[in-house]
């Protein structure tokens, strides 16, 4: 929980590949390493050290320093470079996933908060759309400072090759789906209340997509029917 909340502590809106290719003080403070989660548990551990914010003072050290070590790991594990690691890693401890292993549960906790961290489509449409607005403006708001700074542009990122089914649509199918199901092979509770809708969430995106094409290809109709009418005018043919 601890590691839930503190997370995303004093994020700039700007994420690791802007700070390492823009060579940041917080990418050069953490060599290029995870950054922005390297600063999430800096700052949460400062808000720890002052007395009335110390949470853990009536732990005993050893039980404190199993908590740092956790938080350090679950925040740092929401690094979405890490994604594939973390959840090949996970894959490997499902063949035969004991509870009583400790480094099966570590690694159960990394999967959970990353589950926690990217849930917004198992939300309601109505919670969650307005997330995905806000999210995208931050994409859109780091690939314009990314072409005036002339620094590499995420395509995912960029205005003018994004819309929203097609960002939600890639995410929501090769990143969400499969790390909830496998989720699900060890809680099968969850594909009632968190992998259906996470279906459902793809198939609207697909849905308004097709409708964003059909749209795009009548527009696109219009504008060659205005190109060849000109051209026939100069010619002097009837139209």
């Amino acid at each position: 929980m601890t590691a839930a909340v503190c997370h995303d502590l004093d994020h700039p809106g700007y994420n690791n590949v802007y700070q390492i290719n823009a060579r940041t003080e917080l990418a050069v403070r953490y060599n290029d390493i995870s950054p922005l989660e390297n600063h999430h548990c800096a700052v949460a551990f400062h808000i720890f050290s002052q007395p009335d914010c110390n949470i853990f003072s009536h732990f005993d050290p050893e039980t404190v320093k199993q908590i740092h070590q956790g938080t350090i790991a679950l925040i740092l594990a929401t690094d979405m470079a890490r994604h594939g690691e973390i959840l090949d890693l996970f894959k490997q401890k499902m063949e035969n996933f004991d509870f009583t292993n400790e480094e099966h549960v570590s690694c159960l906790k990394m999967v959970l908060i990353k589950c926690c961290d990217i849930s917004n489509e198992v939300r309601p449409m109505e919670v969650a759309e307005p997330w995905v607005d806000c999210l995208l403006e931050e994409y859109f708001k780091q690939s314009d400072r990314e072409k005036a700074e002339r620094l590499p542009v995420a395509p995912f990122m960029d205005r003018e090759k994004v819309t929203k089914p097609t960002a939600q649509i890639g995410f929501i199918k090769f990143v969400l789906i499969p790390m909830f199901e496998t989720v699900m092979k060890l809680f099968p509770q969850i594909e009632e209340v968190m992998v259906q809708p996470l279906r459902e969430s793809r198939d609207r995106y697909e849905e308004l997509k097709q409708i964003d094409d059909a749209m795009n290809e009548v527009q696109k109709k219009k504008s060659e029917n205005l190109i060849m009418g000109g051209k026939k005018k100069k010619t002097g043919q009837l139209i």
